[in-house]
């Protein structure tokens, strides 16, 4: 994961993302990436269920 911070309390759960920061380009070029999980990841305390995030910018 890449500037991903996720929390689980109770049965909510809680995503940080630093809106500031850039992680390059994606695989296209068409954009740049924010922040990724990279896939589907589980979420802490609930590996059961799986979460998919991708937050990005277009490449200018």
């Amino acid at each position: 994961m890449q500037n991903i911070e996720m929390k689980k309390d109770g049965n909510i759960l809680t995503i940080k993302i630093d809106l500031s920061e850039r992680h390059g380009k994606s695989s296209s070029g068409k954009s740049v990436v924010v922040a990724t999980t990279g896939g589907n990841a589980s979420v802490p305390g609930a590996e059961d269920i799986k979460i998919g995030i991708n937050c990005y910018t277009p490449a200018k």
